[in-house]
């Protein structure tokens, strides 16, 4: 069931016990009390919410209730939220009695912004409207509005160029729309309304970046409403206990308890509130801003404004019944709407390929494997040790869980050797720690894949890997670690490419991370195929990130399924009339480890809003690899051009990580 439709049905469930006086309302009062219910009559009438009232959640559907039409999107918690009337706070002084005595006048002082901050709007859309936005920037014909990511793409999608676009309608292919309503206040008549339309999306954050979306909008012409002025950015961070307010369009919620909402709001919701409180959290004492300001769903992307300053401090994006509120820090929409962007994307792809029954192989059957070669890129270039790629070192206790293949040789206790690469692997956690190939583009040889037979590597203990029986979940596919086509290379080209099929070498993996061609395989066919192409010679490491979040698998006690993937490309190119390494580092991954990244190096204002998304593809500074993972590669990180790069050189003086996500071969630095 989807988190949409479980908290429609919850907003359902919550209203039932009072259905009849609610059926009784509704049929008396018409579309004033949808309105105070959150709801607005062009989305649901009376008579569809009376039979939504009537018949079990799971029915919405079949009587033509939307559930995006009763979908709550963040949590209220404490302090009166004081309504809007006339572009002034309506003052009650009894429920400002937790606040110092100048809060009146502070207030006032601030009222001036009231009038730039208006209820996102949508066209041709089930939902009227979705959450909150305000002017971060204006010219005499248009502005620019500020917004959260999660509101935007309700009716707003990014292409694969990472432009944002108007999405249509799955029921009626219309277009969608939007555009900012600056009035929307208690006792408003349609008349009333200051709206003006959303001309362009000039920019919807990625996942992996703050919750924050730009909207320019343009002014309409032939209004007697005066153009709102902007709202001034804090040119520093808010301190803990800094009085704020929030200013937004708080809905209905049935996230949080009904008896507090009841007290707070009266019955009355959709319509411009202005919510005192304080700071709780600065972001420099973490990684986001929270605040005790009320809030409630149709509230995000609201403004969170200093009652001392009088400049904004922060864009409302998420919260917590009970717990906090969430914002966007100042000094991060300051750099979106006046500094850089980022805009990328992907796609995904699936392919399916028929299996043959698992196999066993011995030593005897592995017998003059040659394994991971160091040596190997300087080996026909006639250079010295400067061309050397060694192992890299693993973090001590993945080190301590390595098994010891029987056929071991002394300097290389821990390495399953096969055919132009090798194998470190984790009896502790089942799991390769670590994969190293040598390929040779100028001497590659394609093979036409067949029937797909895996096999035990019994040089270690069997009960170790995961096999055939552990995969049965279709949502787990093996994911070769060394990839089938990369060792393919020379007389020995067939055996290379049957000694992929180990299950030492692969490592359970969700099968959109594993079949997407445009995200981690696009990568690996772009490096195989430059090799073939320029005919060079290339050193690849690959393995799970082991210190990271897994999901498990019931089966046989748990699989242990990794969430991310490194990989390091090491390859040597002319220098005058030498040789040295270039190398760069590679993440699949749903963000989790830049996160921690981020998190650990307490950088707030990049990870602000922070969400996991799909599995995505990164080209990551090798020194940030290393950081993540305790691996150690050898000074790899001095021969990466991505920390040479003058964004990377920012990141690196402002402690950042070093990360871009990559949707195509164009967005690699190399």
């Amino acid at each position: 069931m989807s988190t949409k439709l479980e908290e429609s049905r919850n907003r359902l469930a919550s209203l039932l016990p009072r259905r009849s006086r609610t059926i009784e309302t509704l049929a008396n009062g018409g579309g004033q009390h949808l309105h105070n219910l959150g709801l607005n009559a062009p989305i649901l009438d009376t008579q569809t919410l009376a039979r939504a009232l009537e018949v079990g959640p799971g029915r919405l559907e079949g009587i033509g209730v939307n559930s995006l039409a009763l979908e709550a999107i963040v949590r209220m918690t404490g302090r009166p939220p004081l309504v809007v009337r006339n572009n002034a706070v309506v003052i009650e002084p009894e429920l400002l009695k937790e606040f110092p005595n100048t809060i009146v006048g502070q207030i006032k002082s601030v009222e001036p912004s009231i009038p730039s901050v208006g209820r996102i709007e949508f066209v041709n859309h089930e939902m009227a409207w979705g959450g909150t936005g305000w002017i971060v920037d204006r010219n005499r014909d248009d502005a620019l509005v500020v917004t959260n990511r999660h509101v935007a793409k309700l009716v707003a999608k990014r292409n694969l160029d990472g432009k944002a676009v108007f999405t249509r309608s799955p029921y009626t292919g219309a277009r969608y729309g939007a555009s900012i309503d600056f009035n929307e206040e208690v006792d408003a008549r349609i008349n009333d309304a200051r709206n003006a339309s959303v001309t362009a999306i000039e920019y919807l954050a990625d996942d992996t970046e703050a919750d924050v979306a730009l909207l320019r909008v343009g002014r309409p012409e032939g209004v007697d409403w005066s153009w709102p002025d902007r709202l001034e950015l804090a040119d520093h961070e808010a301190v803990h206990g800094e009085l704020v307010a929030l200013i937004g369009y708080p809905a209905y919620d049935t996230r949080n308890d009904l008896t507090a909402m009841e007290q707070y709001f009266r019955g009355l919701y959709d319509v411009k509130r202005f919510s005192p409180g304080q700071i709780t959290h600065p972001a420099s004492a973490g990684i986001i801003i929270s605040h005790d300001c009320t809030s409630t769903g149709g509230a995000s992307g609201s403004a969170l404004i200093s009652l001392e300053s009088r400049a904004v401090v922060g864009l409302h994006f998420a919260g917590e019944y009970g717990v906090a509120n969430s914002a966007v820090s100042a000094g991060t929409l300051r750099r979106l709407a006046f500094g850089a962007r980022t805009t990328v994307a992907g796609a995904v792809l699936k392919e399916n390929r028929d299996e043959a029954p698992d196999g066993v192989h011995r030593k005897a059957d592995l017998k003059d494997r040659g394994g991971y070669d160091p040596h190997f890129l300087g080996a026909e270039l006639d250079v010295g040790a400067e061309l050397d790629v060694p192992w890299p070192e693993l973090e001590a206790t993945v080190a301590a869980g390595l098994a010891k293949p029987d056929d071991a040789l002394a300097d290389r206790p821990h390495e399953l050797r096969y055919t132009h690469f090798g194998v470190l692997f984790s009896e502790a956690l089942k799991l390769p720690a670590a994969t190293a190939v040598n390929i040779d583009g100028g001497k590659a040889v394609r093979i036409k894949r067949g029937d797909d037979k895996w096999y035990v590597d019994a040089r270690i203990d069997p009960a170790s890997q995961y096999t055939a029986k552990h995969y049965a979940d279709r949502a787990i596919d093996r994911g070769h670690m060394v990839r089938r086509e990369d060792p393919n290379w020379g007389p020995d080209a067939t055996q290379a490419n049957f000694d992929t099929f180990h299950y030492t070498n692969s490592a359970p993996q969700h099968s959109l991370l594993n079949q997407g061609k445009t995200l981690w395989q696009g990568l690996e066919n772009y490096i195989l195929d430059s090799s073939r192409s320029e005919g060079f010679r290339a050193c690849v490491f690959t393995g799970p990130v082991l210190n990271g979040d897994y999901e498990y698998l019931d089966e046989e006690g748990g699989v242990r399924v990794p969430l991310e993937f490194w990989k390091v490309a090491v390859m040597p190119v002319k220098v005058g009339n030498g040789w040295r390494l270039h190398a760069t580092a590679y993440l699949l991954s749903q963000g989790q480890l830049i996160r921690k990244l981020l998190e650990d190096r307490n950088r707030s204002e990049a990870v602000e809003g922070f969400s996991l998304g799909a599995y995505r593809t990164f080209q990551i500074a090798i020194k940030d690899l290393e950081e993540a993972t305790g691996m150690n590669f050898h000074g790899l990180r001095d021969h990466d051009p991505l920390a040479a790069t003058r964004a990377g050189t920012e990141a690196i003086n402002d402690g950042l990580p070093l990360f871009i996500p990559l949707a195509e071969p164009e967005d690699l630095v190399l």
